[in-house]
This record gives structure tokens, C-alpha cells and sequence, in this order.
């Protein structure tokens, strides 16, 4: 199949928005990558000078160009390339591939789309077309009526019975969607949602069950393999963008995890995908019983996600795959010994936190829904739960330490505050905890599974038993050693023992770091490795733990390593150019013969 290819025509995102960031960048320039090393040309069009994928030696050609049907057309004629690669630019690519396979260009300059076909792609994305597909094999979608005026939506709605929630077909990061429970809400989003769409969904709302996703992968064989699966922290009805997400999932049994990862292989395979494609669910905790929210025939921001948290080069393998290889032909270029057909295993646990901006805007509401508002993402790794999720919070650069509440944070309502989430529902719980309510009181205000709370409430407790020491030297080596592998920082550790706001915090946490080294409590270096250490690795991902005992890693020590700063989480004012600025000081450094 690919010897009759010799150009192909990648389509990027655009500009970055909200729902559609430095993801793309990254499934862009591994797909780049992956073609690159067929002999196959590259053309590329995105206007976004600051990405990675518009870098000097990426793709052969590159134009600076809307990713719109009128300019994708005029960039065909000009280069006739023989294949078109779709899934690699987001929701944007994505729409503008099915408007030129619909308006007939892609056949008037005979150009294949590889990978999955657009008519799959189109019984994703067109909701009455999904419906219909996931009823032929007897798979469950949430109940909803596609439509195209106001008067037919109030009808809907009247008729599945509010609470109902509404979403813009072919809309990016959930763009116009909202819940509504009565029909004057309903009139306000409806009207919204019609300025995003042409069709507008008024769906059931399954407000309160479990939202879990899995990573798809198949290739022409008709070989599947599911890379991996995540759970968000929230109940359906916070946009998965919006999430704390966990992978792999925590709270959902054996026989729950099977039969999820059965339907997402069996529903791919219906549907025809080639490549990489993400299955949405939402999962009732109570009854095992289950609705399909979406399939991306896409890469999507949560494959980014996946493909570092296990060490699958998901991009880089959809595109081989889009190219007519199988994945027993692949090898995983991550443990370089292994096939790609291959199932991660994971030993470790990993957090997907978001970032908000929100107190940039006047005005903005700091309520989290079903649209997107979080401008970036931080991932953390850990051994435990309670790890990840600590490490996470620091990491995303607002001033946090960890889950222990923040001062700042001033509530009137706590049980307002839990009942309609905000940007900052995660230290509300904390202080929750703090004011003396139960798991129980929090999981029937936010019905956040109880796993997630029981492990939160044990960072509380801890913080509690380091709280009732006067000394550094009075506490316990059991519980010093805990604190450390429940992911608290010197720093915390400092806070708790000396209560203080003050400068003196700083001095305090050094002493608390030079008490830890005395007993010797020190970190490990893990590495990823896709396979939990059963076959050897060289994954360049490495994650601190005190939940260890030797490192995965060879310290050479011969003085020619060199460190670069990244910038952080993604923010308002700093985002893909410092990713850009990163890449191009790594590649110098590494061209001059240092690590």
C-alpha cells in the first residue's frame, strides 16, 4: 500500500485554542516523524508559527495556511499528493477532511485518505449516524434526538424528560453544551448552541455516573489492541478537559474493566477504524450498566495523555498503521525490543491535572461544566494515588502545596461549594475534611467515587498525626517515611509541625530536609516502561518515588549531561512557544555530543 505513495498532505490544528493545544503539535510532528522515515514527502498545513510540526527539518514542505476546505484545496492542486492524514490535527482537521471528501476534491485529485476511512469518521460525528451504527451490534448510547431549530428541541426535551443536556455537533471541547432542567434554561442554550452548530443534541442527562475512556489502537488486519484506559475523578457532567483524570482507572473491578475494553474493541471494529481512536463511557457504579458518550476517530488531547503515561507511541504507531502496516510489523520504539502489538502494563499510577486562568477575566464564572474553560494540563507520576495527585497540584504553578488546603481560599458554603464544582473543588474537599464531614456527606454532595475520597482523606489524616508534633525529631520514622510516599513535600512536612506562615518556613522545610537525608529517606528514580519491568526498556520518561528501593537508572556522572527549564503548565501568555524554544535547545545540545 505505501510503495504507491510518495507524498502525503498532514493537516494540522491551526492556532491553539481551548480544547485544542500543544496536543496536536505533538500528533502532528510524531505522524511527521513516522512518515519521514518511509522516504515518504511531507506537506504540511498549519498556521501556527510557534509550533514544533512548522520547525525547519520536521515536514518537507510547510504552509503557513487556514486549515479551511478553500485553502487545503488550492495546497492539493498545487501538490498532488497522493494521501491526506486526517486525525492528527483535532477536531479542526478533522471537519475540514469530511467537508473535502463531501464536496468532492479528494476524489477530482484522486487523494486517499489513509488511516480511518472519512465515512467512519462521519458515523462518529454525526450523532443520528453513531446511534445508528452502535445499534446494529446491540451497544448502548445515551438517549437523544439530533436537531436543527429551538421548537424541536424544546420537543426533545419534553420528551426524554429533564434533566437534559445539550451539545453542538461537530463542536470543539464542548463548545455551546450545558445542563438544563427546565425549558426556560433550555430556550438560553439552545440558542447559544444553534451560533457553534447546525444540529444541536438534546440528550438524557447521566448526570453522576463514572466517566472512563480507553485508548484504542487497530490496524487493516483487523488487530486491536486497547493501550489504555483512564477514569475521571469527577461524575459525568465536568467535561473530561476539565477533569482530574487517572490512568488506569482505580475503582471499576475485573470483570467491570473487561467488559469495557470488549465493547471499545468491538465497537472499533464495527465502526472501521485505522489507527488510533479514543471510546467514551459513562458507567452507572451502581449497576454495571453503561452508555457510550463518544468515539474520536482521532488522536484527541487524552491520546497525548496516554501515550506518555504509558510509554505507547500512540501517534507515531496510528500513522505506520495508516500507511498499510500491521501492528505485528511495528516494533514499540519506546522499549525497542518488544512488537507494538502489545498491551501496556503499568506499575505506577497517573494524574492528569488541569490548569485554569480564570482570575485573568472580569467577570468570567468560576463554575467547571460541560463546556471547557482550562487553558493547560500537568501530569504527575507516582506509586500511590495519594502520590500523583500531591506531586500534580505543585506542579501546576498556582501557588499550591499539595492538597492540604490553601490559605487564600476563603468559603462561605462549603456545601454550595461541593454541590457546584469551581476551578478550585479539589481544595474544597480538603476543606471539607478539615470542617469535620464525612466521606459519605462529600461523595452525596459530588458524587466523586468514594475510592478517590477515602484516599484524600488519608492525606488528611496524615497531615493530622504530623500536625500534633512540637519537633522535626519527635516524629516517628513510620510515619515520616509515609508522609514521603503519600507525596508530601519537605515543605508540607514543615507547615504541618510548625503552622507558620512565616519566612521562617523556608529554614524550617531545609531542616526538615536535612532530618529526612540523616534518616536516610531518599527518592528513587523510576523509569516508564510500558511493561511493568518485564522486559527490558530505554524510555527516556522518568518519574521520582519514596515508594521504592533502587533506581531503574545508571547515574554515569561523567560531567556531560546538560538540564533545560521547560516552561510549565500551558497558561495565558506562555504555551507552545517555550515547547518550541525547549525542543530547538535540546536538539542543539544534542547535535554538539552532550546528553
Amino acid at each position: 500500500m505505501k510503495e504507491d505513495i510518495k507524498k502525503v498532505l498532514v493537516l494540522g490544528s491551526g492556532a491553539l485554542k481551548i480544547g485544542e493545544a500543544g496536543e496536536f503539535d505533538y500528533s502532528g510532528s510524531q505522524a511527521l516523524k513516522a512518515i519521514k522515515e518511509e522516504g515518504i514527502k511531507t506537506v504540511l498545513i498549519n498556521p501556527n508559527i510557534a509550533t514544533v510540526q512548522t520547525s525547519e527539518g520536521v515536514a518537507d514542505t510547510v504552509y503557513f495556511l487556514p486549515v479551511t476546505p478553500f485553502f487545503v484545496e488550492k495546497v492539493i492542486e498545487k501538490e498532488r499528493p497522493e494521501g491526506i492524514l486526517l486525525a492528527f490535527g483535532g477536531q479542526t482537521a478533522l471537519n475540514c477532511g469530511v467537508a473535502l471528501y463531501q464536496n468532492g476534491v479528494l476524489d477530482k485529485y484522486n487523494v486517499r485518505v489513509l488511516g480511518t476511512p472519512v465515512q467512519a469518521i462521519m458515523d462518529t460525528e454525526d450523532r443520528e449516524l453513531f446511534v445508528r451504527k452502535l445499534d446494529e451490534i446491540n451497544i448502548k448510547t445515551i438517549k437523544s434526538e439530533a436537531v436543527e431549530n429551538i421548537s424541536d428541541a424544546r420537543r426533545a426535551a419534553a420528551e426524554l424528560g429533564y434533566p437534559v443536556i445539550i451539545r453542538a455537533a461537530y463542536a470543539l471541547g464542548g463548545l455551546g453544551s450545558g445542563f438544563c432542567d427546565n425549558e426556560e434554561e433550555l430556550n438560553t442554550l439552545a440558542e447559544k448552541a444553534f451560533s457553534f452548530s447546525p444540529q444541536v443534541l438534546v440528550e438524557k442527562s447521566l448526570k453522576g455516573w463514572k466517566e472512563v475512556e480507553y485508548e484504542v489502537v487497530r490496524d487493516r488486519f483487523d488487530n486491536c489492541i486497547t493501550v489504555c484506559n483512564m477514569e475521571n475523578f469527577d461524575p459525568l457532567g465536568i467535561h473530561t478537559g476539565e477533569s482530574i483524570v487517572i490512568a488506569p482507572s482505580q475503582t471499576l473491578t475485573n470483570a467491570e474493566y473487561h467488559k469495557l475494553r470488549e465493547l471499545a474493541i468491538r465497537i472499533i471494529r464495527h465502526i472501521g477504524i485505522v489507527g488510533e481512536c479514543n471510546v467514551q463511557y459513562a458507567f452507572d457504579p451502581e449497576s454495571e450498566d453503561y452508555r457510550v458518550i463518544e468515539v474520536n476517530a482521532r488522536l484527541s488531547r487524552s491520546s497525548a495523555l496516554a501515550s506518555k503515561a504509558t510509554g505507547y507511541p500512540l501517534a507515531f504507531v496510528a500513522a505506520k498503521l495508516g500507511l498499510g502496516y500491521g501492528l505485528f510489523d511495528l516494533k514499540n520504539s519506546v522499549t525497542k525490543t518488544t512488537s507494538a502489538f502489545f498491551e501496556p502494563a503499568l506499575d505506577y499510577v497517573v494524574c492528569k491535572i488541569p490548569r485554569w486562568d480564570l482570575g485573568k477575566f472580569h467577570g468570567v464564572a468560576r463554575e467547571i461544566g460541560s463546556s471547557m474553560k482550562s487553558v493547560g494540563e500537568v501530569m504527575a507520576i507516582g506509586r500511590t494515588f495519594e502520590e500523583a495527585i500531591q506531586k500534580g497540584l505543585r506542579m501546576i504553578g498556582q501557588g499550591m502545596h499539595g492538597f492540604v488546603e490553601n490559605k487564600e481560599l476563603v468559603i462561605q458554603d462549603i456545601d454550595k461549594a461541593l454541590n457546584e464544582p469551581t476551578d478550585r473543588r479539589i481544595f474544597v474537599i480538603s476543606k471539607a475534611f478539615r470542617a469535620g464531614y464525612t466521606i459519605d456527606q462529600i461523595y452525596a454532595l459530588t458524587k466523586i467515587d468514594k475510592w478517590f475520597l477515602q484516599k484524600l482523606h488519608n492525606i488528611i489524616v496524615t497531615t493530622e498525626k504530623l500536625e500534633s508534633y512540637r519537633a522535626i525529631a519527635d516524629i516517628p520514622d513510620a510515619l515520616f517515611r509515609k508522609a514521603k510516599a503519600e507525596g508530601f513535600s519537605d515543605f508540607q512536612i514543615a507547615r504541618a509541625i510548625f503552622k507558620s506562615d512565616t519566612k521562617d518556613i523556608e529554614k524550617a522545610s531545609l531542616s526538615v530536609r536535612q532530618e529526612r537525608k540523616r534518616r536516610g529517606i531518599y527518592p528513587v528514580v523510576k523509569q516508564i516502561d510500558t511493561l511493568a519491568a518485564e522486559y527490558p526498556a530505554q524510555t527516556n520518561y522518568l518519574y521520582l518515588t519514596y515508594s521504592g528501593t533502587e533506581h531503574d537508572v545508571h547515574y554515569l556522572g561523567d560531567k556531560r549531561s546538560i538540564v533545560v527549564l521547560g516552561s510549565g503548565a500551558y497558561r495565558i501568555g506562555s504555551s507552545v512557544e517555550f515547547d518550541w524554544c525547549g525542543v530547538q535547545a535540546l536538539n542543539t545540545i544534542r547535535k554538539e555530543g552532550w546528553r
